[in-house]
C-alpha cells in the first residue's frame, strides 16, 4: 500500500506540522492553570496535536529525505534537521511519560525534558519559517482533498489518545493513574512526605517563626497582624496539589480559612482580588470569591508544615495548579485590580 497516496499535499502538510506545533505550545502552556475536570479538554488537545505531529513528521522526513543527504547538506539544512530531532525528542520523551517513564536529570526528570524540548520547538520553528515560508494559499489546489485527509488524521489522532488509557491499564503502567491534567501521584496521605518543588528559583531560608508576622492589608477597614500562635488551625480542607513539574498528591490541610481572615478584616466593597505573597516576594491573586473558599495551611495530615512545604503559612487553593499555591505566605492583600506583574514576579522572586 502506497501510504503517499493517503498523505496530505507537501504544502499542507508543512501548514499542519506549523499548526500542530502552534497547538501544542498553546495548550502547553494551558496546562499550567488546567485544575479542574471541565477544562481537561486542554490536555486532551494538546495529545491529539502530538498524535497529529507524530504522523505527519515521519511524512515530511520522507519527502525531503534528499535534500539531506551528506553531499547536500547546507547550514539551512543542518538547522532543519536540528529542528526535526528536537520535535522528535519532545514526542517520545512525552510517550514515554504517559506509558510510565522516568529519568532522573537530578533536580529534573523526564517530564522537565519534555517540557524543555518543546519549548525549544517554537522558536527553532520560527528560524526555519524564515527560510522555508510558503503562503497558505499555495494549500488551496488540494483543499478539499487535504480537508478530508485532515479530518480522518484527526479522528485517528482522537482514537490513538483514547486508546492509551486502556493500554496503560492494561500493562499496569506508572501511567495508568495519571490525572485528568497529566500528572501522576506520589505521596498522598503522607503528611509532609510528598515532593519538595519550588516555582523557578524559589528557595529562601527557614522561616524565623518567632519574627514572622501575618499582615492582612489593602481594601478593609481594620488591617490586622497575626503572630503564628495567633494563627487559628480550626479549618480543614480535602484538597489536592496538582504541580506543574509532572505529580498530584492529595492531603487534608488544616489552617485558617481565608473567608475568616477577610471577615476579620471587613473587606470594602471596592475589593475585587485577594493577593497571597511570599517572604520571597512571589504573589498570586485570586477572585475575591473564590480566595473565600481557599484555605492557610499550618499543617498537612496533621503534621506542622515543613519548610520545604511552606513553613509557616501556605495557600491551599482547590481547583488550582501547584505554582498559584503560594508558600511561605506573610502578607495578604486585597485590592480592586489584579496586579499584572505578578506573571513576572513567580519568575525573578527567588533571584
Amino acid at each position: 500500500m502506497d501510504v503517499r497516496r493517503y498523505a496530505p499535499s507537501s504544502r499542507a502538510v508543512d501548514w499542519g506540522l506549523f499548526a500542530a506545533v502552534a497547538t501544542l505550545l498553546a495548550t502547553g502552556v494551558a496546562t499550567m492553570v488546567t485544575g479542574i475536570p471541565s477544562t481537561a479538554w486542554v490536555v486532551d488537545l494538546h495529545a491529539i496535536a502530538g498524535v497529529v505531529l507524530v504522523c505527519l513528521l515521519p511524512v515530511k522526513l520522507w519527502r525531503v529525505r534528499r535534500r539531506v543527504a551528506p553531499d547536500r547538506l547546507t547550514g539551512r539544512r543542518v538547522f532543519s534537521l536540528l529542528l526535526a530531532a528536537d520535535a522528535a525528542g519532545a514526542l517520545a520523551t512525552g510517550v514515554w511519560w504517559i506509558f510510565g517513564g522516568s529519568l532522573d536529570l537530578g533536580p529534573w526528570g523526564l517530564f522537565h525534558l519534555h517540557v524543555g524540548l518543546g519549548l525549544l520547538v517554537p522558536p527553532l520553528l520560527l528560524v526555519h519559517l524564515r527560510y522555508r515560508f510558503h503562503s497558505p494559499a499555495s494549500v488551496t489546489r488540494h483543499g478539499r482533498r487535504d480537508a478530508i485527509r485532515y479530518a480522518g488524521l484527526l479522528t485517528a489522532g482522537a482514537l490513538v489518545w483514547r486508546l492509551q488509557g486502556p493500554v496503560n491499564d492494561a500493562l499496569d503502567t506508572a501511567g495508568a493513574d495519571r490525572r485528568y491534567t497529566g500528572s501522576r501521584e506520589e505521596g498522598s496521605d503522607a503528611g509532609n512526605r510528598f515532593p519538595v518543588t519550588s516555582w523557578v528559583a524559589d528557595d529562601p531560608d527557614p522561616v524565623d517563626a518567632a519574627t514572622w508576622r501575618l499582615t492582612v492589608t489593602g481594601r478593609v477597614e481594620n488591617e490586622r497582624t497575626y503572630t503564628l500562635d495567633d494563627v487559628p488551625t480550626d479549618a480543614s480542607e480535602d484538597a489536592v496539589l496538582d504541580c506543574t513539574s509532572g505529580w498530584y498528591s492529595g492531603h487534608e490541610w488544616q489552617g485558617v480559612g481565608v473567608g475568616a481572615l477577610l471577615d476579620a478584616a471587613e473587606v470594602d466593597d471596592a475589593a475585587r482580588w485577594v493577593q497571597f505573597r511570599s517572604v520571597t516576594g512571589y504573589r498570586w491573586s485570586l477572585p475575591l470569591e473564590a480566595a473565600r473558599g481557599a484555605l492557610l495551611a499550618t499543617h498537612v495530615d496533621g503534621e506542622r508544615l515543613s519548610h520545604g512545604h511552606g513553613f509557616p503559612l501556605r495557600l491551599v487553593a482547590p481547583g488550582r495548579r501547584g505554582f498559584q499555591w503560594v508558600k511561605w505566605v506573610e502578607e495578604v492583600s486585597v485590592t480592586e485590580r489584579r496586579e499584572l506583574g505578578e506573571w513576572l514576579a513567580i519568575f525573578v522572586s527567588g533571584l
